[in-house]
């Protein structure tokens, strides 16, 4: 991308920063935003508050149409793990003691914890299946994660794309099996809104949650759960707040039991439109697809270089702008790390998983080619030495 894109955003900009997928960045069009809707609720906070249904409503309408789906079957959180708190301590009075859910060896640790807190809680069990490393296909995966499933499984939980090893999962096709099964499905979309359109209403998914503020450019703490209208009846509150009555069943229990909960700050949900604005004005489909091509021919060129196999196809349907690139087995990745931030100021995830050495890479719209430069020169450099 050029620089003139890169001035939209408040990053600094004597660091490479290559690490888009953890938090994010909000570019200055849609913070500013984001500052006024700030401005407005202290200038007279009683009627801003007594505007909050209104202005929330249009701000999950205008989220709604992007995603493919109604209003009324979203909620906002602040992130994915909040979305996926919400339906994990929902679920804990339904599951029964022995009931298992199924997961794979891919998820974030903080959604993990969740399930296992709440299936603690419950005499559950929370089963992380193990899906081998490289994947060479959609079946290749489909059929390694379904093989787990067992006659006590009652949910499937999975990451759409991963954290740790930044793969997108193939989910139709699970999600359907699950509802032919009567199974619940529940998918952490945390990375996906912003790297790939999504239909959710056609997915299938009993429940997702995703967040606007790592790829879709909306400010810090903006997310989404989804829920089909047939599960809404399963949801409960995190927190009890004005939404919850004692003696009646809520319509709308999504919205009234996961997002009202007292004063705070709606700012950054009522900035959602003007992020979808800013991807829409510079053709994010367009954007998208750059990011992508530039994240590919990093990984081929690092990756045959070094003589190692890609984890997964290298298609889009695998991955978008977070990208998994391998690096050799007995690379040190502490060294290596210390080499990228102290030498070149390149902040990106070096991980481990299961003994595979990945470098994730992110390349959003404002990542530049002398950016993805550095970092080619910087490993293929130094890499050497990182290796015993």
């Amino acid at each position: 991308m050029t620089n003139n894109i890169r001035d939209s955003f408040l990053l600094r900009r004597d660091w490479q920063l290559l690490n888009n997928g953890s938090f994010g960045a909000c570019p200055q069009p849609v913070f500013e935003v984001y500052q006024r809707w700030q401005a407005e609720f202290e200038w007279h906070p009683g009627q801003f508050v007594g505007r909050w249904a209104e202005l929330m409503g249009e701000a999950r309408a205008k989220l709604a149409a992007y995603l493919h789906t109604e209003s009324s079957r979203l909620a906002f959180v602040t992130n994915a793990t909040m979305g996926v708190n919400a339906v994990t301590h929902s679920l804990r009075s339904w599951l029964k003691p022995g009931d298992e859910v199924l997961t794979t060896n891919h998820e974030y640790g903080a959604c993990n914890h969740a399930w296992q807190f709440n299936c603690q809680k419950a005499s559950a069990h929370y089963i992380n299946h193990p899906i081998n490393l490289p994947i060479h296909s959609d079946q290749d995966f489909i059929e390694q994660f379904w093989a787990g499933v067992t006659p006590r499984t009652r949910v499937v939980y999975l990451s759409h794309t991963t954290s740790p090893t930044a793969l997108t999962f193939p989910l139709e096709e699970i999600c359907r099996r699950a509802r032919a099964a009567g199974i619940l499905s529940v998918i952490d979309g945390a990375h996906v809104p912003g790297q790939r359109d999504l239909y959710l209403d056609e997915l299938g998914a009993d429940f997702y949650t995703g967040n606007c503020h790592k790829w879709m450019c909306a400010p810090k703490g903006t997310a989404f759960l989804y829920a089909r209208p047939e599960v809404q009846a399963l949801i409960e509150p995190l927190i009890v707040g004005h939404g919850w009555h004692p003696d009646e069943r809520s319509e709308q229990p999504l919205i009234d039991y996961v997002e009202q909960f007292g004063t705070r700050d709606l700012s950054a949900f009522l900035s959602v439109p003007a992020a979808l604005e800013f991807m829409e004005a510079h053709d994010w489909p367009r954007v998208r697809a750059e990011c992508h091509a530039q994240a590919l021919a990093t990984k081929r060129m690092l990756e045959q270089t070094f003589g190692t196999e890609p984890i997964c196809p290298e298609t889009f349907a695998w991955f978008s702008q977070l990208c998994p690139i391998r690096l050799p087995d007995n690379t040190d990745m502490t060294k290596l790390s210390q080499i990228l931030r102290e030498h070149y100021q390149i902040e990106m995830p070096l991980i481990t998983w299961n003994n595979f050495k990945i470098a994730r890479l992110s390349v959003q719209i404002y990542t530049t080619a002398d950016d993805l430069d550095v970092f080619v020169e910087a490993l293929t450099t130094h890499l050497p030495v990182c290796q015993p």
